[in-house]
């Protein structure tokens, strides 16, 4: 039966890739339907705080947008990158694993791709090549980051070893970065230039988009609001990255544990803003001020193409990770002991075990802690559990994930996409490779550290 179910998923990311646009979400709320009412599993939840944060991070860039920020800052990066405009594939990169290192979830790409696919666009660099990059980039620093929860229940499942965060980091942020690099070479010639791309050439026939001329040289007037609304939505970007680099600027409370529990008590806990309502609150409250102070346009940033982007994405996600979340709540048990069982007879496939299971579960704390448990009872060593880390990005397999879905919709020349085949999509080339790249430099790391 779980088969079936999962061709039922397969089928739907196929048929929806196809259809396009909001397709990919329609279609896959079809196959959650025949596993809702004809194979009767649970639906889960839908993705509420992706979702949120997709719409504020994009209403946030919308306002910018209205006021020219987006004109502005592809004519600064337009000068930086006359010279050698495939940086952008290197350094978009490394941009988005620097925000994700700080902030301590890759969520905070969402405020990147539109930027980054504009400025590859308009400097004539193919989208493809930095938008995929950059997007397994965001989550490959999860597994280096020391604030965020994977490395959290990493470490605490390593205690008993003595393992130090430091000795994490030691080995995970060269192994990721390096990774991440290995990466970006690999798609920095990828795919035809724009010039000679049909499909590219096709949208700007038909008026889809516009073409890719030289920046929009702003006038005084309009120039001083675009630089304004630049730096609101790069403030509230920082103040992303300083409340996940320090969580205790981060407002707290008091919430009763229990039913009628009296504050200051012993049945209260503290609890602090999580990083899901910070990246909501700072990205609406910045669209905010942009209209206030620099009179961003409500209409022209709701008629924007990043608005229209987002909202295909926010459809997108919806349909296709409810349909992935509610297979895998669904045959939760199935998984785990077919994965945990392997495990047991071949350790030396741990790496590909943590792999798989990360594919389905979303989520790399959620893959540490169900499979890690399994590793340190298996005997395998502390560095190499370390080493192995970063085989927990692998939700970029199917194209399903938030910012993977989310790339693919801000990229309007059309060339991050899912493929023909459902598993022949844009990430898949640089994912595979960061992180094949990732264990080897690790391992290599731990070796060297441990000689």
């Amino acid at each position: 039966m779980i088969w079936l179910e999962f061709a039922v998923v397969l089928a739907c990311i196929f048929v929806g890739s196809r259809v396009g646009g909001i397709g990919l979400g329609t279609v896959a709320a079809l196959g959650l339907a025949v596993l809702v009412f004809v194979f009767g599993l649970p639906p889960a939840s839908p993705p509420g705080a992706v979702l949120g944060m997709i719409l504020a991070v994009v209403t946030a860039a919308s306002t910018m947008e209205a006021c020219g920020g987006m004109d502005y800052l592809v004519s600064v990066a337009d000068r930086a990158l006359r010279k050698k405009p495939a940086a952008i594939t290197f350094v978009a990169p490394a941009v988005t694993y620097a925000f994700t290192f700080m902030a301590g979830t890759g969520h905070v790409a969402y405020a990147l791709l539109p930027v980054i696919a504009e400025v590859a666009r308009k400097a004539g660099v193919r989208p493809e090549r930095p938008m995929s990059i950059a997007v397994i980039a965001s989550q490959q620093a999860i597994t280096a980051c020391p604030i965020s929860a994977a490395t959290v229940a990493l470490l605490g499942i390593l205690s008993g070893s003595h393992v130090s965060l430091g000795q994490i980091l030691m080995i995970c942020v060269p192994s990721t970065f390096l990774g991440c690099m290995v990466g970006a070479l690999s798609v920095a010639w990828r795919g035809k230039e724009l010039a000679d791309d049909p499909q590219y050439q096709a949208l700007l026939a038909s008026g889809s988009i516009e073409p890719a001329a030289a920046p929009r040289q702003l006038p005084p007037a309009e120039l001083t609001r675009a630089r304004g609304s630049v730096l609101v939505f790069l403030a509230a970007a920082v103040g992303v990255v300083v409340l996940g680099l320090f969580p205790q600027l981060r407002p707290s409370w008091e919430v009763a544990a229990a039913a009628g529990a009296e504050p200051g008590t012993a049945d209260t806990v503290t609890e602090s803003l999580s990083m899901t309502s910070a990246i909501m609150i700072l990205m609406v409250a910045a669209a905010g001020l942009n209209m206030l102070l620099f009179k961003a346009n409500a209409d022209k940033a709701v008629r924007g193409g990043l608005m229209r982007a987002g909202v295909v994405a926010v459809v997108a996600i919806l349909g296709i990770a409810w349909l992935g979340t509610c297979f895998f709540e669904g045959n939760r048990a199935a998984i785990l002991g077919t994965i945990s069982s392997t495990v047991e007879r071949a350790p030396w496939i741990f790496s590909i075990g943590l792999f798989v299971l990360s594919i389905l579960l979303y989520s790399q704390a959620a893959t540490v802690t169900a499979l890690m448990p399994a590793g340190v009872a298996l005997g395998i060593s502390a560095p190499h559990l370390i080493a192995m880390f970063p085989a927990v990005n692998g939700y970029f397999f199917l194209p399903t994930y938030g910012t993977v879905v989310a790339a693919i919709n801000f990229d309007r020349s059309g060339t991050t996409r899912t493929g023909s085949w459902v598993l022949n999509h844009s990430f898949m080339r640089p994912g595979l490779v960061a992180t094949a790249a990732s264990l080897a430099f690790g391992f290599a790391i731990a070796a060297a550290l441990n000689g």
